[in-house]
């Protein structure tokens, strides 16, 4: 290229971050719309075909044209990596900016974000120590494994769900493998490509809590029980990933007869508000998000602001 000639404009990578029920679907669709961008999911549970009203994805009339990808990619059945996602995800994100095209990420899951965003490399697999670990799961259960796992690697343990088995034993299969912790295979905190900014919504507990269980009871109420049902007769149960789902435990277990509706619900509420609290603990780890409150009049101009600061010239 010419000396004279200017580089072409490569986008920033933008991620609207934070808790779940905080308004991060609203921020980016502004975000897209301001930006001339497009939204890539970044939610582990969205990637899932059918799995709509619980995990509050947003219906394509409610996206006001703006094109999404990554979402309902999987059955039920099927499982979710990390690895893969990333693949996928830094694919997307690749061919947006190759046609000067803003990718906005959202979604409340940290570990996919980070896995798109930062330096992070998967340590291999290894089907024999993978199947050993699942039987002893099968055997013990998850509280049991995680208990293992916290005294193995109590880092590593202290960013993980307890009740999530999977995670715990590809955590304990990289144990054995490598003979170092999980939590040094965890992304660090660095960005692939510096041009990239996080944008968190920040909202005070109080009014989380009361935006979580009014979502839940939203979710109830739009059919969640229905849509449970449906899944289970397309395999949810069998899913690895999937059928580990908060609220769709929940309203799986209300189908068999093990808890009443309201038990169900506020065993959801319960289940959603112990993850937005995990979530944040995410979250505020890391030094680098620009955190505008959710309810702030400007709360756009202030993202918008921080974009600004990393895109450079245009």
């Amino acid at each position: 290229m010419p000396a004279d000639v200017d580089p072409p404009f490569v986008p920033p990578i933008v991620a609207v971050v934070g808790v779940t029920a905080a308004g991060k679907t609203g921020l980016s669709l502004d975000l897209a719309e301001a930006l001339d961008g497009e939204v890539v999911n970044t939610d582990a549970m969205q990637v899932y075909r059918g799995m709509d009203v619980g995990t509050a994805k947003l219906p394509p009339a409610e996206r006001r044209g703006v094109p999404h990808h990554l979402l309902d990619l999987l059955s039920v059945r099927e499982p979710a990596t990390v690895a893969q996602f990333q693949e996928w995800a830094r694919g997307v994100v690749a061919e947006l900016r190759g046609r000067r095209t803003t990718p906005v990420l959202v979604g409340g899951s940290a570990l996919y974000t980070r896995a798109v965003l930062d330096r992070f490399e998967f340590p291999e697999t290894d089907d024999a120590v993978r199947a050993r670990w699942e039987a002893e799961l099968d055997a013990v259960g998850p509280a049991t494994l995680f208990a293992r796992l916290a005294e193995l690697d109590p880092d590593a343990a202290a960013r993980m769900l307890p009740e999530n088995g999977r995670r715990t034993v590809r955590a304990l299969e990289v144990i054995e493998i490598t003979g170092r912790p999980y939590s040094a295979s965890l992304p660090q905190l660095t960005y692939t490509d510096q041009r990239t900014v996080q944008v968190g919504v920040e909202i005070d507990r109080a009014t989380l809590d009361a935006r979580i269980e009014q979502r839940v009871h939203q979710m109830y109420d739009a059919g969640l029980v229905d849509e449970v049902a449906r899944l289970l007769d397309e395999g949810l149960a069998e899913g690895r990933t999937a059928s580990r789902a908060i609220g769709y435990q929940q309203a799986a277990a209300h189908l068999a007869g093990e808890l009443t509706l309201d038990e169900a619900r506020q065993r959801t509420v319960f289940a959603t508000r112990r993850f937005a609290r995990r979530q944040l603990g995410w979250w505020t780890k890391d030094p680098r998000i620009v955190w505008v409150p959710h309810d702030a009049p400007d709360r756009l101009e202030r993202a918008l602001a921080a974009v600004a600061a990393v895109a450079g010239p245009d």
